[in-house]
């Protein structure tokens, strides 16, 4: 309660009537004479969100940020009438001139909710998003979609089950109740395209992409990164539909039973209610997580609600490794090479070993270039040479995965992981 009962009545009113813009006009004007400049600023920019050129809220305006009364006019000592309310200025003092000291850059920052920007940005160029103090989250539009990605059928069908067919089909969405949030998790060897898939999606959906990774959130002060990961969460509500990308999870919501350090946990608690949208509402973010090791998050992650659904993101198969390597020798001098072949040689490969692949192969083939002094292309027995030199990276994750799919998956939510292991007999 202020001490002006007239004051606490009109904003009890406005609270009542918020698009009644006279009466928040007059309650403006009254915050004005109070000495409540930055409370007047608020209820002015409102009116002017909703009437840009309205006179009589661009010379409140004006008067509330320390400004003359009217546009290139001085007002001198005593009273200057802003819309029919008295404003007074002591005689020995002299008002600002309008434009002088005053901070746009802080102005827009303070108001940005409430007014619009100043400047426009070209339609090209991306928006940066404001986190807490000076952080910035760069918000991007995502230039892939499915058709980028080679094979992987299954997690296609996957994705377009839990994600893209109720964003296409809204009136089925509105039959089945079938809302617009959503967690996934996708999970397997390192290297087989889990951000590539995510950044897809976003596309796909044509939705804004945030990568969120633990460089974004963990800060050495105590609260700080429980406010970042507060602030990234805002920033996906704020340009839904979103895809909110969370790699390596299992860092951020590593199982609490396990970890020493009280700070992480609270993150983990932050991380907790950020998903079930407490303090913001969720509809429209697309929540995807990525992790080598689902058997270290915490059970409360993949509770109903959170991060309920898991995708199984294996080593690319046939198609998709063939895709792969024509991808990394695109801009590479060839001649002769069977991608076919070359992807009979490299089952079980990530995609990371496919790249490592042909940066090999290109190496043989500078080295005999160097050699002998005359250049030659990359041959295809250069290619199934390195396919024998490099060894895939997966199978020591498939180690690790066998004992967890064999001994800790009563709950079945590894039986992909153990019909995937059962086909390559992997025992």
């Amino acid at each position: 309660m202020s001490d002006s009962p007239l004051i606490d009545s009109l904003v009890a009113a406005v609270e009542a009537r918020p698009d009644d813009l006279p009466l928040r006009l007059h309650l403006a004007e009254l915050l004005v004479g109070a000495g409540r400049g930055s409370e007047a600023v608020g209820h002015a920019a409102q009116v002017l969100a909703r009437e840009p050129g309205n006179a009589a809220a661009r010379r409140l305006m004006t008067v509330a940020l320390g400004g003359p009364g009217a546009a290139g006019e001085e007002p001198p000592g005593g009273d200057v009438a802003v819309g029919g309310a008295d404003v007074a200025y002591e005689s020995s003092e002299k008002p600002p001139t309008q434009g002088d000291g005053i901070d746009w850059a802080a102005m827009e920052e303070d108001l940005g909710d409430i007014v619009p920007p100043r400047f426009a940005r070209a339609d090209d160029e991306a928006e940066p998003v404001r986190g807490h103090g000076d952080r910035v989250f760069d918000v991007e539009r995502a230039n892939i979609t499915l058709s980028d990605v080679g094979g992987m059928e299954e997690v296609k069908k996957r994705l377009e089950i839990a994600f893209l067919a109720p964003l296409r089909n809204p009136k089925l969405r509105t039959l089945f109740g079938k809302s617009l949030r959503g967690g996934l998790l996708l999970y397997g060897p390192p290297g087989c395209g889990k951000t590539f898939l995510a950044r897809a999606v976003a596309g796909e959906m044509g939705a804004a992409f945030l990568s969120l990774s633990i460089t974004d959130v963990l800060n050495m002060w105590v609260g700080s990164s429980e406010r970042n990961l507060h602030d990234l969460f805002q920033s996906a509500r704020s340009h839904a539909p979103c895809v909110l990308f969370l790699d390596e999870i299992d860092a951020l919501g590593h199982k609490r039973s396990q970890l020493n350090s009280s700070s992480m946990r609270t993150v983990v608690n932050q991380l907790l209610t950020e998903l079930d949208g407490v303090d913001g509402n969720n509809d429209g973010v697309f929540v995807l997580a990525a992790t080598n090791a689902p058997w270290d998050i915490d059970s409360a992650l993949r509770r109903p609600g959170r991060l309920d659904r898991t995708v199984l993101v294996l080593p690319p198969d046939k198609p998709a490794r063939a895709a792969i390597l024509q991808y990394h020798l695109r801009d590479r001098p060839v001649a002769g090479i069977d991608l076919g072949r070359v992807a009979d040689a490299t089952e079980h490969y990530s995609g990371a070993d496919l790249a490592h692949v042909c940066e090999t192969a290109a190496e043989f083939a500078m080295r005999d270039s160097i050699a002998t002094g005359e250049i030659r292309m990359i041959s295809q027995q250069d290619m199934l040479a390195a396919a024998r030199d490099v060894r895939p990276s997966t199978d020591g994750w498939f180690a690790t995965a066998r004992n967890v799919a064999m001994f800790a998956n009563e709950s079945g939510e590894y039986d992909d992981l153990a019909a995937y292991l059962k086909k390559r007999k992997i025992r």
